[in-house]
């Protein structure tokens, strides 16, 4: 793992106010060579503390765990830009975004980062790729927390030829679109509030999101294809069986404001996983990235100090 100076996220986000929780977040920045990609990140604790991989949502970046990851205490957090999104290179053109192809790039990054087992915190679409790791390889799982996102919700067999459909017909133009520029670096930064974040996460998110200038606009790094049909999904056996083969303590924190109120879902989890936790929490889906999340910083650190 290389590392590069330490960035206070203060300074990052360009004089916002912003909580004293991401306040006193001094990140490292870090990558890694993978598969030909580089994958890169932030890290925060002490190298020898509780390994924890943070895995980001949807179209979001390593910084949103800028809140959260300071406060657990002990542990050695390092979050992932995701391929595609943040600082990470986007794939190759013959490649594709499913939410599996991230499993055996995040193994490699347990190996390099010499975690022989590790958490995994995982958000939204990160949260489901954190379970298909964990029960891809339940040795190397010591504790799964998911935010408001578990695993997609299924679809019947026989919708196999439609969805490979879409993606045979969203591909190309996917990989021809071209990011939306915005004329300004305020301007891009209030797309994402008007799409439901607060205006401090909102920075957090552009501190490693955005590029560009006052010539050629500002984009958010995301590579178009993210947005395009999956070619698979999976069906209702698959899910139970990812769910059935997770080995770890688990905790579901469900946002009340959030995309976990497909009760099915929650109780087909509670059904399979033998160590799951589920507790409500009182925000939006990014809760992680607000005030909210600090009061159930003990309850993290307690989970997590389970053997």
């Amino acid at each position: 793992m290389r590392q590069s100076a330490v960035v206070g996220f203060s300074a990052a986000l360009r004089g916002q106010p912003v909580n004293s929780a991401t306040d006193i977040a001094a990140a490292t920045e870090c990558h890694w060579d993978i598969d030909g990609l580089r994958l890169c990140g932030l890290s925060w604790g002490p190298a020898d503390g509780r390994p924890v991989l943070a895995l980001h949502g949807w179209q979001d970046n390593a910084a949103s765990f800028a809140r959260l990851a300071p406060q657990l205490v002990g542990c050695r957090v390092v979050a992932v830009d995701l391929s595609g999104q943040g600082q990470s290179s986007f794939r190759s053109a013959d490649a594709t975004y499913q939410i599996w192809d991230d499993v055996p790039q995040l193994v490699t990054l347990m190996d390099q980062l010499g975690w022989q087992r590790c958490a995994l915190l995982g958000h939204s679409r990160g949260g489901i790729i954190s379970t298909l790791l964990a029960a891809a390889v339940p040795a190397r799982v010591s504790h799964l927390i998911m935010l408001d996102g578990i695993v997609p919700e299924a679809v019947k067999e026989t919708a196999f030829p439609y969805q490979l459909g879409r993606f045979v017909s969203e591909r190309d133009s996917a990989l021809a679109r071209r990011a939306r520029r915005y004329p300004t670096r305020e301007a891009a930064v209030a797309a994402r509030v008007r799409n439901g974040f607060q205006q401090p996460c909102a920075e957090m998110l552009a501190s490693r999101g955005l590029e560009g200038d006052s010539e050629l606009g500002w984009a958010w790094r995301i590579d178009p294809r993210l947005r395009a049909a999956s070619a698979v999904k999976m069906t209702d056996g698959q899910i139970r069986a990812t769910l059935g083969a997770i080995r770890a303590p688990a905790l579901l924190l469900r946002a009340g404001r959030g995309m976990m109120q497909h009760e099915p879902l929650v109780e087909l989890a509670r059904s399979h996983i033998p160590q799951l936790r589920v507790a409500d929490v009182d925000g939006g889906h990014h809760f992680h990235m607000e005030a909210v999340v600090d009061q159930w910083i003990p309850d993290l650190l307690a989970f997590l100090a389970q053997e």
